[in-house]
């Protein structure tokens, strides 16, 4: 056990806070949800209760590889944020900012395609079916008038 309490952890080139415990602290990072988190510390066999600055540098070093080279452990498939990839076909997990990356090139290439929801994105309106009547108004007031007397 470490003698001293680290405050700040580095991880996946994230600051983490130390006095969380380890599952919830990992959620910070983007693109690893709390399941994924817990999947990840008990497949590395790392006490989830223990709080991130009381862990080691090699258990550190373990948690880290562990997210950046996910498809190596055994993790489901479903815990995946990318699966089916359309250039590769693979299942994948992106973190950080090829997270960000790859959601903006696939907006462009519906964009590209003129599909309907590049049309959507393009115009700035809702994508996936929500109403618009009411909701979703941005910029200039929608309303109802008041009549003069």
């Amino acid at each position: 056990m470490p003698s001293e309490f680290k405050h700040i952890v580095r991880l996946a080139g994230q600051d983490l806070d130390g006095t969380k415990r380890v599952v919830y602290a990992l959620t910070k990072i983007r693109g690893v949800n709390i399941r994924l988190a817990d999947a990840i510390v008990r497949k590395i066999q790392v006490p989830p209760d223990k709080r991130l600055g009381f862990l080691s540098e090699s258990e550190i070093r373990r948690i880290e590889e562990a997210i950046v080279n996910i498809s190596s452990y055994d993790i489901p498939r479903w815990l995946f944020n990318r699966r089916k990839d359309l250039e590769s076909g693979k299942d994948l997990h992106l973190i950080t900012s090829d997270l960000e990356l790859r959601r903006k090139e696939d907006i462009e290439r519906e964009q590209a395609m003129k599909s309907w929801r590049g049309y959507r994105h393009s115009y700035g309106l809702k994508v996936r079916g929500q109403k618009t009547r009411t909701t979703g108004r941005k910029g200039r007031v929608v309303g109802v008038r008041k009549r003069r007397r």
